[in-house]
Protein backbone atom coordinates (compact mmCIF):
# COMPACT_ATOMS: atom_id res chain seq x y z
CA UNK A 1 0.00 0.00 0.00
CA UNK A 2 0.90 3.68 -0.47
CA UNK A 3 1.89 5.93 1.93
CA UNK A 4 -0.74 8.60 2.66
CA UNK A 5 0.32 12.16 0.77
CA UNK A 6 0.15 15.14 3.95
CA UNK A 7 -3.13 16.29 3.90
CA UNK A 8 -4.09 19.20 6.38
CA UNK A 9 -6.23 16.69 9.05
CA UNK A 10 -9.31 19.39 8.55
CA UNK A 11 -9.65 17.32 5.18
CA UNK A 12 -8.99 14.31 6.52
CA UNK A 13 -12.53 12.38 6.18
CA UNK A 14 -13.09 10.53 9.37
CA UNK A 15 -15.71 7.93 10.85
CA UNK A 16 -18.54 9.64 12.02
CA UNK A 17 -18.35 12.78 10.35
CA UNK A 18 -21.85 14.35 9.53
CA UNK A 19 -23.31 16.05 6.54
CA UNK A 20 -26.33 18.20 6.03
CA UNK A 21 -26.97 16.68 2.76
CA UNK A 22 -25.10 13.62 0.43
CA UNK A 23 -23.87 16.12 -2.07
CA UNK A 24 -21.86 18.18 0.85
CA UNK A 25 -20.71 14.77 1.91
CA UNK A 26 -19.27 14.00 -1.52
CA UNK A 27 -18.12 17.62 -2.01
CA UNK A 28 -15.78 16.70 0.91
CA UNK A 29 -14.17 13.83 -0.20
CA UNK A 30 -13.71 15.10 -3.65
CA UNK A 31 -12.30 18.41 -1.94
CA UNK A 32 -9.97 15.84 0.09
CA UNK A 33 -8.93 13.55 -3.10
CA UNK A 34 -8.09 16.80 -4.68
CA UNK A 35 -5.56 17.88 -2.19
CA UNK A 36 -4.29 14.48 -1.35
CA UNK A 37 -3.55 14.03 -5.58
CA UNK A 38 -6.34 11.28 -6.79
CA UNK A 39 -9.73 11.49 -8.09
CA UNK A 40 -12.79 9.42 -7.34
CA UNK A 41 -16.23 8.32 -8.57
CA UNK A 42 -19.43 7.07 -7.05
CA UNK A 43 -19.09 3.58 -7.03
CA UNK A 44 -23.03 2.84 -6.54
CA UNK A 45 -25.86 4.31 -4.81
CA UNK A 46 -28.52 1.80 -2.89
CA UNK A 47 -31.89 3.27 -2.86
CA UNK A 48 -35.54 2.33 -0.99
CA UNK A 49 -37.95 3.47 -3.54
CA UNK A 50 -36.92 7.18 -4.71
CA UNK A 51 -34.93 7.79 -2.01
CA UNK A 52 -31.68 7.20 -1.36
CA UNK A 53 -30.21 4.71 1.92
CA UNK A 54 -26.48 5.05 0.96
CA UNK A 55 -23.86 5.68 -1.28
CA UNK A 56 -20.16 4.03 -1.79
CA UNK A 57 -17.71 6.45 -3.11
CA UNK A 58 -13.93 5.26 -4.40
CA UNK A 59 -10.83 6.20 -5.98
CA UNK A 60 -11.20 6.40 -9.44
CA UNK A 61 -8.61 3.45 -9.95
CA UNK A 62 -10.80 1.26 -7.69
CA UNK A 63 -11.65 -2.19 -9.91
CA UNK A 64 -9.56 -4.35 -12.20
CA UNK A 65 -9.84 -2.97 -16.05
CA UNK A 66 -7.69 -1.23 -18.29
CA UNK A 67 -8.80 0.99 -21.09
CA UNK A 68 -9.28 -0.52 -24.72
CA UNK A 69 -7.42 2.14 -26.60
CA UNK A 70 -3.99 1.78 -26.32
CA UNK A 71 -1.61 4.24 -24.64
CA UNK A 72 -0.30 5.16 -27.99
CA UNK A 73 -3.72 6.05 -28.92
CA UNK A 74 -4.74 7.76 -25.79
CA UNK A 75 -3.45 11.06 -24.50
CA UNK A 76 -4.31 10.49 -21.05
CA UNK A 77 -4.22 6.12 -20.57
CA UNK A 78 -6.05 5.29 -17.59
CA UNK A 79 -6.24 1.42 -15.48
CA UNK A 80 -8.10 0.25 -12.87
CA UNK A 81 -5.46 -1.08 -10.39
CA UNK A 82 -7.49 -2.59 -7.68
CA UNK A 83 -7.41 0.46 -5.03
CA UNK A 84 -9.28 0.25 -1.53
CA UNK A 85 -9.49 3.99 -1.04
CA UNK A 86 -13.04 5.08 -0.35
CA UNK A 87 -15.77 6.09 1.71
CA UNK A 88 -19.27 4.65 2.95
CA UNK A 89 -22.19 7.02 3.54
CA UNK A 90 -25.78 6.67 4.57
CA UNK A 91 -28.57 8.36 5.86
CA UNK A 92 -29.46 9.11 9.38
CA UNK A 93 -33.28 9.00 8.74
CA UNK A 94 -34.44 9.96 12.26
CA UNK A 95 -32.08 13.21 11.93
CA UNK A 96 -32.56 13.88 8.74
CA UNK A 97 -28.39 13.92 8.01
CA UNK A 98 -25.67 11.62 6.64
CA UNK A 99 -22.83 10.36 8.32
CA UNK A 100 -19.37 8.51 6.86
CA UNK A 101 -19.70 5.20 8.14
CA UNK A 102 -16.57 3.48 6.98
CA UNK A 103 -13.09 5.15 5.52
CA UNK A 104 -10.01 3.63 3.88
CA UNK A 105 -7.17 5.94 3.07
CA UNK A 106 -4.39 4.28 1.82
CA UNK A 107 -4.03 3.29 -1.89
CA UNK A 108 -2.76 1.29 -4.47
CA UNK A 109 -0.98 3.79 -6.36
CA UNK A 110 1.15 6.69 -5.85
CA UNK A 111 -0.36 10.11 -5.25
CA UNK A 112 0.82 13.13 -6.50
CA UNK A 113 -1.25 16.27 -5.12
CA UNK A 114 1.23 18.34 -7.49
CA UNK A 115 0.13 16.77 -10.68
CA UNK A 116 -3.74 16.95 -9.50
CA UNK A 117 -4.87 19.61 -11.87
CA UNK A 118 -4.24 16.84 -14.88
CA UNK A 119 -6.76 14.50 -13.52
CA UNK A 120 -9.88 15.09 -15.21
CA UNK A 121 -12.30 15.61 -11.97
CA UNK A 122 -9.91 18.21 -10.98
CA UNK A 123 -9.19 20.35 -14.37
CA UNK A 124 -10.18 24.13 -13.76
CA UNK A 125 -10.35 26.54 -16.59
CA UNK A 126 -7.72 28.28 -17.67
CA UNK A 127 -8.15 32.49 -17.18
CA UNK A 128 -8.18 32.72 -21.07
CA UNK A 129 -11.56 30.15 -21.01
CA UNK A 130 -13.02 32.06 -18.34
CA UNK A 131 -12.18 35.30 -19.57
CA UNK A 132 -13.74 34.20 -23.46
CA UNK A 133 -16.79 32.63 -21.65
CA UNK A 134 -17.22 36.29 -19.80
CA UNK A 135 -17.02 38.10 -22.50
CA UNK A 136 -19.49 36.43 -24.55
CA UNK A 137 -22.19 35.92 -22.98
CA UNK A 138 -24.47 36.82 -25.75
CA UNK A 139 -22.94 34.07 -27.86
CA UNK A 140 -23.58 31.63 -24.66
CA UNK A 141 -27.21 32.19 -24.75
CA UNK A 142 -27.61 31.88 -28.69
CA UNK A 143 -26.21 28.87 -28.21
CA UNK A 144 -28.33 27.58 -25.46
CA UNK A 145 -31.33 28.97 -27.66
CA UNK A 146 -30.17 27.18 -30.68
CA UNK A 147 -30.54 23.34 -28.12
CA UNK A 148 -33.64 24.17 -27.78
CA UNK A 149 -34.56 24.99 -31.41
CA UNK A 150 -32.58 21.96 -32.61
CA UNK A 151 -35.38 19.40 -29.70
CA UNK A 152 -38.77 20.90 -31.54
CA UNK A 153 -38.31 17.65 -34.17
CA UNK A 154 -38.08 15.63 -31.14
CA UNK A 155 -40.17 17.05 -29.22
CA UNK A 156 -42.91 18.25 -30.85
CA UNK A 157 -43.08 15.56 -33.75
CA UNK A 158 -46.36 13.99 -32.19
CA UNK A 159 -48.36 17.00 -33.73
CA UNK A 160 -49.79 16.67 -37.68
CA UNK A 161 -48.57 20.09 -37.92
CA UNK A 162 -45.11 20.04 -36.09
CA UNK A 163 -43.56 21.44 -39.48
CA UNK A 164 -45.73 24.60 -39.55
CA UNK A 165 -45.32 24.61 -35.56
CA UNK A 166 -41.30 24.29 -35.41
CA UNK A 167 -41.46 27.63 -38.50
CA UNK A 168 -43.32 29.55 -36.44
CA UNK A 169 -41.69 29.06 -33.03
CA UNK A 170 -38.51 29.66 -34.67
CA UNK A 171 -39.50 32.77 -36.20
CA UNK A 172 -41.14 33.87 -32.91
CA UNK A 173 -37.92 32.97 -30.75
CA UNK A 174 -35.20 34.99 -33.45
CA UNK A 175 -37.30 38.05 -34.41
CA UNK A 176 -39.26 39.00 -31.79
CA UNK A 177 -36.94 42.30 -30.98
CA UNK A 178 -38.08 42.92 -27.35
CA UNK A 179 -39.40 41.22 -24.12
CA UNK A 180 -42.56 42.62 -24.82
CA UNK A 181 -43.38 41.35 -28.32
CA UNK A 182 -41.96 37.78 -27.60
CA UNK A 183 -44.73 37.81 -25.11
CA UNK A 184 -46.96 38.59 -27.01
CA UNK A 185 -46.00 36.69 -30.39
CA UNK A 186 -45.48 33.53 -28.05
CA UNK A 187 -49.05 33.56 -26.85
CA UNK A 188 -50.28 34.06 -29.83
CA UNK A 189 -48.50 31.21 -31.58
CA UNK A 190 -49.40 29.18 -28.62
CA UNK A 191 -53.41 30.08 -29.04
CA UNK A 192 -53.32 29.62 -33.03
CA UNK A 193 -51.36 25.96 -32.59
CA UNK A 194 -52.64 24.60 -29.49
CA UNK A 195 -49.96 24.25 -27.32
CA UNK A 196 -51.16 26.16 -24.35
CA UNK A 197 -50.73 23.17 -22.04
CA UNK A 198 -47.44 21.80 -23.61
CA UNK A 199 -44.84 21.14 -20.59
CA UNK A 200 -41.86 21.36 -22.63
CA UNK A 201 -43.27 24.42 -24.46
CA UNK A 202 -43.81 25.93 -21.18
CA UNK A 203 -40.65 25.53 -19.89
CA UNK A 204 -38.66 26.46 -22.63
CA UNK A 205 -40.67 29.81 -22.63
CA UNK A 206 -38.63 31.45 -20.19
CA UNK A 207 -34.99 30.63 -21.21
CA UNK A 208 -36.21 32.51 -24.70
CA UNK A 209 -38.13 35.04 -23.06
CA UNK A 210 -34.79 35.90 -21.22
CA UNK A 211 -32.92 36.07 -24.16
CA UNK A 212 -35.05 39.07 -25.34
CA UNK A 213 -34.76 41.00 -22.17
CA UNK A 214 -33.38 44.53 -20.85
CA UNK A 215 -32.37 44.59 -17.80
CA UNK A 216 -33.96 47.67 -16.35
CA UNK A 217 -31.89 50.39 -14.68
CA UNK A 218 -31.35 50.58 -10.93
CA UNK A 219 -31.09 54.39 -10.85
CA UNK A 220 -32.48 57.27 -12.60
CA UNK A 221 -29.45 58.53 -14.56
CA UNK A 222 -29.12 59.15 -17.79
CA UNK A 223 -25.44 57.54 -17.48
CA UNK A 224 -27.00 54.59 -16.75
CA UNK A 225 -29.21 54.40 -19.68
CA UNK A 226 -26.40 54.91 -21.69
CA UNK A 227 -24.49 52.27 -20.60
CA UNK A 228 -27.52 50.16 -20.60
CA UNK A 229 -28.28 50.97 -24.67
CA UNK A 230 -24.50 50.20 -25.13
CA UNK A 231 -23.41 46.98 -23.30
CA UNK A 232 -24.72 43.48 -23.45
CA UNK A 233 -26.30 42.25 -20.53
CA UNK A 234 -23.47 40.77 -18.08
CA UNK A 235 -21.16 43.71 -18.31
CA UNK A 236 -23.92 46.01 -17.78
CA UNK A 237 -24.81 44.03 -14.32
CA UNK A 238 -21.03 44.65 -13.31
CA UNK A 239 -21.91 48.40 -14.47
CA UNK A 240 -24.96 48.83 -12.54
CA UNK A 241 -23.39 47.35 -8.93
CA UNK A 242 -21.64 50.46 -9.47
CA UNK A 243 -23.85 52.60 -9.57
CA UNK A 244 -25.89 50.96 -6.85
CA UNK A 245 -22.29 51.57 -4.96
CA UNK A 246 -22.64 55.48 -5.28
CA UNK A 247 -25.59 55.39 -2.42
CA UNK A 248 -22.69 55.07 -0.19
CA UNK A 249 -20.40 57.81 -1.31
CA UNK A 250 -20.02 61.48 0.12
CA UNK A 251 -18.23 63.37 -2.40
CA UNK A 252 -16.31 66.60 -1.25
CA UNK A 253 -14.77 69.17 -3.50
CA UNK A 254 -11.00 69.86 -2.57
CA UNK A 255 -10.33 72.52 -5.11
CA UNK A 256 -11.04 73.88 -8.25
CA UNK A 257 -9.07 75.81 -11.21
CA UNK A 258 -10.08 76.67 -15.33
CA UNK A 259 -12.29 73.48 -15.18
CA UNK A 260 -9.79 70.87 -13.63
CA UNK A 261 -11.92 69.81 -10.22
CA UNK A 262 -9.93 67.98 -7.36
CA UNK A 263 -12.43 65.46 -4.90
CA UNK A 264 -12.12 63.48 -2.11
CA UNK A 265 -14.74 60.58 -2.39
CA UNK A 266 -15.71 59.07 0.75
CA UNK A 267 -16.89 55.45 0.64
CA UNK A 268 -18.67 53.96 3.70
CA UNK A 269 -17.41 50.34 3.51
CA UNK A 270 -18.98 49.75 7.17
CA UNK A 271 -20.45 50.83 10.06
CA UNK A 272 -17.28 52.09 11.45
CA UNK A 273 -14.92 52.74 8.39
CA UNK A 274 -14.85 55.41 5.86
CA UNK A 275 -12.34 54.63 2.60
CA UNK A 276 -11.39 58.07 0.74
CA UNK A 277 -10.22 57.63 -2.78
CA UNK A 278 -8.94 61.02 -4.70
CA UNK A 279 -10.96 61.83 -8.12
CA UNK A 280 -10.13 64.32 -10.83
CA UNK A 281 -12.02 65.95 -13.69
CA UNK A 282 -11.53 67.44 -16.78
CA UNK A 283 -14.46 69.48 -17.81
CA UNK A 284 -12.86 70.75 -20.74
CA UNK A 285 -11.30 66.71 -21.80
CA UNK A 286 -14.78 65.51 -20.32
CA UNK A 287 -12.24 63.27 -18.13
CA UNK A 288 -12.81 61.59 -15.31
CA UNK A 289 -9.90 59.89 -13.19
CA UNK A 290 -10.43 57.96 -9.86
CA UNK A 291 -7.31 57.28 -7.25
CA UNK A 292 -9.18 53.36 -7.63
CA UNK A 293 -8.08 53.12 -10.53
CA UNK A 294 -11.24 50.14 -11.46
CA UNK A 295 -11.33 51.63 -15.53
CA UNK A 296 -7.69 51.09 -15.76
CA UNK A 297 -8.02 47.51 -14.71
CA UNK A 298 -11.44 46.62 -15.32
CA UNK A 299 -12.73 49.01 -18.37
CA UNK A 300 -15.52 49.91 -15.65
CA UNK A 301 -16.16 53.26 -14.09
CA UNK A 302 -16.09 53.08 -10.70
CA UNK A 303 -18.76 54.13 -8.19
CA UNK A 304 -16.31 57.23 -7.05
CA UNK A 305 -16.10 58.48 -10.66
CA UNK A 306 -19.62 58.30 -11.28
CA UNK A 307 -20.49 60.32 -7.85
CA UNK A 308 -18.26 63.07 -9.11
CA UNK A 309 -19.67 62.94 -12.62
CA UNK A 310 -23.36 63.38 -10.54
CA UNK A 311 -21.77 66.27 -8.28
CA UNK A 312 -20.90 67.84 -11.70
CA UNK A 313 -24.32 67.46 -13.16
CA UNK A 314 -23.16 64.85 -16.40
CA UNK A 315 -25.16 63.65 -18.43
CA UNK A 316 -23.72 61.55 -20.83
CA UNK A 317 -19.57 60.31 -20.50
CA UNK A 318 -17.38 60.38 -23.58
CA UNK A 319 -17.07 57.47 -25.67
CA UNK A 320 -13.79 56.58 -24.38
CA UNK A 321 -15.77 55.21 -21.36
CA UNK A 322 -17.73 52.63 -23.49
CA UNK A 323 -15.71 50.23 -24.46
CA UNK A 324 -16.65 48.74 -28.28
CA UNK A 325 -15.08 44.71 -26.83
CA UNK A 326 -18.59 44.63 -24.35
CA UNK A 327 -21.03 46.78 -27.20
CA UNK A 328 -23.71 44.73 -27.60
CA UNK A 329 -23.87 45.67 -31.26
CA UNK A 330 -20.29 45.08 -32.50
CA UNK A 331 -20.34 42.48 -34.80
CA UNK A 332 -18.11 39.88 -33.39
CA UNK A 333 -15.92 37.84 -36.19
CA UNK A 334 -15.43 34.61 -34.13
CA UNK A 335 -17.57 32.69 -31.26
CA UNK A 336 -15.31 30.15 -29.16
CA UNK A 337 -18.59 28.21 -28.25
CA UNK A 338 -18.56 25.19 -30.93
CA UNK A 339 -20.95 22.37 -30.93
CA UNK A 340 -20.18 19.04 -34.04
CA UNK A 341 -22.86 21.30 -36.23
CA UNK A 342 -19.56 24.64 -36.97
CA UNK A 343 -16.93 21.88 -38.62
CA UNK A 344 -17.96 21.79 -41.70
CA UNK A 345 -18.64 25.84 -41.65
CA UNK A 346 -14.85 26.38 -40.54
CA UNK A 347 -13.45 28.31 -43.15
CA UNK A 348 -9.64 28.74 -42.93
CA UNK A 349 -9.54 32.09 -41.68
CA UNK A 350 -11.77 30.81 -38.95
CA UNK A 351 -9.45 27.97 -38.39
CA UNK A 352 -6.34 30.01 -38.45
CA UNK A 353 -7.54 32.23 -35.55
CA UNK A 354 -8.34 29.44 -33.26
CA UNK A 355 -4.85 27.99 -33.69
CA UNK A 356 -3.51 31.28 -32.85
CA UNK A 357 -5.89 31.93 -29.93
CA UNK A 358 -4.80 28.32 -29.07
CA UNK A 359 -0.98 29.07 -28.65
CA UNK A 360 -1.29 32.44 -26.86
CA UNK A 361 -3.30 31.06 -23.84
CA UNK A 362 0.23 29.70 -22.28
CA UNK A 363 2.06 32.93 -23.00
CA UNK A 364 -0.89 35.38 -21.88
CA UNK A 365 -1.31 33.49 -18.89
CA UNK A 366 2.65 33.54 -18.08
CA UNK A 367 2.74 37.17 -18.85
CA UNK A 368 0.28 37.79 -16.70
CA UNK A 369 1.95 37.00 -13.23
CA UNK A 370 3.62 40.20 -13.34
CA UNK A 371 3.83 43.93 -14.34
CA UNK A 372 6.90 43.53 -15.70
CA UNK A 373 6.55 40.32 -18.32
CA UNK A 374 3.23 41.87 -19.23
CA UNK A 375 5.15 45.02 -20.26
CA UNK A 376 7.53 42.57 -22.10
CA UNK A 377 4.98 41.11 -24.30
CA UNK A 378 3.20 44.30 -24.91
CA UNK A 379 6.27 45.52 -26.35
CA UNK A 380 6.58 42.64 -28.26
CA UNK A 381 2.80 42.89 -29.84
CA UNK A 382 3.83 46.66 -31.19
CA UNK A 383 6.65 45.39 -32.67
CA UNK A 384 4.74 42.35 -34.44
CA UNK A 385 1.62 44.52 -35.23
CA UNK A 386 3.66 47.19 -36.79
CA UNK A 387 5.42 44.35 -39.35
CA UNK A 388 2.06 42.57 -39.75
CA UNK A 389 0.61 46.15 -40.58
CA UNK A 390 3.40 47.12 -43.02
CA UNK A 391 3.25 43.60 -44.53
CA UNK A 392 -0.78 44.25 -45.27
CA UNK A 393 -0.12 47.38 -46.75
CA UNK A 394 2.70 45.84 -49.30
CA UNK A 395 0.90 43.35 -50.71
CA UNK A 396 -2.23 45.76 -50.88
CA UNK A 397 -0.31 47.97 -53.09
CA UNK A 398 1.30 45.45 -55.27
CA UNK A 399 -1.42 43.19 -55.32
CA UNK A 400 -4.98 44.65 -55.18
CA UNK A 401 -6.89 46.76 -56.91
CA UNK A 402 -7.72 50.54 -55.48
CA UNK A 403 -11.45 51.37 -55.39
CA UNK A 404 -10.13 54.38 -58.18
CA UNK A 405 -8.85 51.78 -60.22
CA UNK A 406 -11.80 49.11 -60.16
CA UNK A 407 -13.80 50.88 -62.59
CA UNK A 408 -16.64 49.32 -64.72
CA UNK A 409 -13.65 49.29 -67.88
CA UNK A 410 -11.21 46.96 -65.76
CA UNK A 411 -14.21 44.88 -65.16
CA UNK A 412 -15.15 44.17 -68.11
CA UNK A 413 -11.99 42.68 -69.09
CA UNK A 414 -12.09 40.04 -66.94
CA UNK A 415 -12.52 36.91 -69.14
CA UNK A 416 -14.59 33.63 -68.49
CA UNK A 417 -12.47 30.53 -67.68
CA UNK A 418 -11.37 29.01 -70.57
CA UNK A 419 -13.78 26.31 -71.91
CA UNK A 420 -12.12 22.44 -72.24
CA UNK A 421 -13.98 20.30 -74.89
CA UNK A 422 -14.23 16.52 -73.48
CA UNK A 423 -14.28 13.18 -75.22
CA UNK A 424 -17.46 12.03 -76.79
CA UNK A 425 -20.75 13.52 -77.01
CA UNK A 426 -22.09 15.85 -74.72
CA UNK A 427 -24.72 14.73 -72.00
CA UNK A 428 -26.91 17.64 -73.28
CA UNK A 429 -26.88 20.13 -75.57
CA UNK A 430 -28.68 23.06 -73.57
CA UNK A 431 -25.18 24.75 -73.51
CA UNK A 432 -24.70 25.04 -77.17
CA UNK A 433 -28.48 25.96 -77.70
CA UNK A 434 -27.88 29.01 -75.92
CA UNK A 435 -24.89 30.59 -77.05
CA UNK A 436 -26.53 30.54 -80.29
Amino acid sequence: MQPLSVVDDELVPKVGMTFRTLEDAGKFYRNYAKAAGFSTRVRCTNRKGNEIKNQLITCSREGKWKSKISPTEKTNPTAGLNCPARIYIHTLKDVGAWIISKVVLDHSHPCCPSKVEMLKQHRELSMSIRRTIENNDEAVHRWCIWHIMKKIPSKLNGYKAHADIEQQMSHVVWNSHSKESFDRNWIDFLVNFGLADNKWLSERESDAADFHMVIPCATKSSIETQFQDAYTQAKFREVQAQFRGKANCITRLKNSALGYSVYEVGEQVSSSILDKFVVTYDSVAAEVKCQCLLFESRGILCRHALSVLSFEQVSQVSPRYILERWSKKVKRRHTHIKSSHDEPLMEPRSKRFDQLVFRSQNICEFASESEELTAILHRAYDNVMAEMEAVKAKRKGTSSLSHEDANLESVNELQSPPRIRTRGRPKNRLGSKLEK
